[in-house]
């Protein structure tokens, strides 16, 4: 008995460390990307690989795309316009099969709208939308894999809408208070994760995963290989008793999620 306890016991300690290693990792990674885009933005050369990418953009799909998205495209490819631009003919040809009306609609997704899983609410110190998601709300046996994604796109088209002018990313609260095996769905994380990447590159500026409990490292250790270098450098683990000052390190208070010690009641997506 008493070595099936120090054997718990040092799991424990093995996957505490393990985590204080990504929270600390991710804040790192994360300061260094937004420099580097700070650079990035008024460039000469990345104005340049624009106006290649525009033109071999309209001469392979007639859809119309904004400066803004190209600049996205390139910037998830490292400013690799032959990769960037395949990867920007993909993403349209996916949307003319998956949105062929240019929307989800809201009875396409009511299972995972009834367990108000996802809610929006203020802005971070950079005008950016904040987004909670809550991961202990998903009941895989809800639904199937299919009305999950539409849901994520749903969430997304929603998010990029709310956009202020001049923004391009949001700020996203996974939290994962009362996650278990049970809402575990490996299946739907790599999906809404291909989602992102894919179809939604550089629209993500920070994801604080917080309420993290201890098995929910055994999940994301098989998700951690489909998440792309520049997404890893934008997830921060946070420890309970880090919540608020770590959060109001990016939001002020007066826009911060009531239940982290904010302000502003969280709205359900559908409602936004």
């Amino acid at each position: 008995m008493d070595k099936e306890k120090k054997l718990k016991q040092t799991q424990e300690e093995e996957e505490e460390m393990e985590f204080k290693d990504c929270e600390n990792h991710s804040q790192q990674a994360q300061q260094q990307e937004e420099e580097k885009e700070k650079i990035e933005i008024g460039d000469e050369i990345i104005r340049s690989k624009i106006g290649i990418m525009r033109a071999l953009a309209e001469r392979d799909d007639p859809s119309e795309v904004d400066d803004f998205m190209i600049r996205r495209f390139l910037r998830a490819r490292d400013l690799d316009i032959e990769k960037a631009n395949t990867m920007l003919l993909k993403y349209l040809s996916w949307r003319r099969t998956f949105l062929p009306k240019g929307f989800v609609s809201e009875s396409e997704i009511s299972n995972q709208l009834a367990d108000n899983k996802l809610c929006m609410q203020g802005v971070d110190k950079q005008g950016r939308p904040i987004v909670v998601a809550f991961g202990g709300r998903h009941k895989p046996t809800k639904g199937n894999l299919e009305e999950v994604k539409r849901f994520v796109v749903y969430g997304l088209e929603k998010i990029c809408a709310r956009m202020p002018r001049g923004q391009e990313k949001f700020v996203a609260i996974g939290d994962l208070e009362g996650w278990g095996y049970s809402n575990s769905d490996i299946r739907a994380y790599i999906a809404s994760l291909s989602i992102l990447q894919d179809c939604y590159p550089e629209r993500l500026a920070k994801l604080f995963i917080v309420h993290v409990p201890y098995i929910f490292m055994t999940a994301w250790k098989v998700v951690y290989p489909f998440i792309d270098s520049r997404t890893k450098k934008k997830i921060i683990f946070v420890e309970n008793k880090k919540l608020k000052s770590t959060l109001l390190n990016d939001i002020d208070e007066s826009q911060l999620p009531d239940i982290y010690g904010g302000k502003l009641p969280l709205v359900p997506i559908e409602n936004c």
